[in-house]
């Protein structure tokens, strides 16, 4: 379970926004952020994944604690249970598929997990290939597979698809809803497009005016 009750000062589309953010996910949800831009979105998840420093607050999962302004507690991100994975894919452009994953692998982690993955997203055959004659899809594909690599308990997905073309974002529409099966994941999934949100989430957080102003599910919301 996350337990998220976090502030933060934002600079926002209109100014200086105070983010008040509080709510619990249960372990195993696949969960969607959805609101304006500049709402504080992906600020969430950045506080989440250990990228961005709330103000204050606390923020604990499954017990652990991995933020506590009071008490002093902030871990790094490579020490949070998580993956993520971004709009741009942040590839490294000189590295090869393969060595992009290895990357992530943790010390002493069995290397075997990154074939595993490759064949996952079906990518196996251009393992040697550098980012930069990849298309689109398959850069998306390489950053979904490196972000499973440690084998993480939460995975954040930051407008991971919206780069993409409509036949492109349904397959790895797929490819996300089928790893969190797979793994028992619990994910948070930022974006700006109700179909998705109603096509991959169970459960919606709607972030407006710094706040989420709605908790339930995306048939609710978004209507039938």
């Amino acid at each position: 379970m996350i337990e998220l009750d976090l502030e933060k000062s934002l600079f926002g589309p209109e100014g200086r926004m105070k983010l008040t953010v509080s709510c619990q996910i249960n372990e195993g949800e696949l969960v969607g952020l959805y609101g304006p831009s500049g709402a504080g979105k992906s600020s969430v998840l950045r506080m989440i994944s250990g990228l961005m420093k709330p103000d204050a607050g606390t923020l604990r999962v499954s017990g652990e604690s991995w933020f506590d302004r009071e008490q002093g507690v902030n871990l790094k991100p490579q020490k949070r249970n998580m993956g993520m994975v971004f709009q741009e894919y942040s590839l490294f452009p000189n590295m090869t598929v393969r060595e992009n994953l290895e990357f992530a692998l943790e010390k002493g982690q069995d290397p075997g997990i990154v074939s595993e993955m490759l064949e996952r997203v079906g990518l196996e055959k251009l393992e040697a290939k550098k980012p930069m004659v990849l298309s689109g899809g398959q850069k998306q594909r390489v950053a979904l597979a490196r972000a499973m690599v440690r084998k993480p308990g939460i995975l954040l997905l930051d407008e991971p698809l919206s780069a993409l073309d409509m036949k492109m974002r349904g397959r790895l529409q797929e490819y996300i809803v089928q790893f969190h099966k797979d793994y028992a994941l619990t994910t948070l999934l930022v974006s700006h497009d109700a179909s998705e949100i109603r096509r991959m989430a169970e459960r919606i957080l709607v972030l407006e005016n710094g706040q989420f102003s709605f908790d339930g599910e995306p048939s609710q919301f978004f209507g039938h």
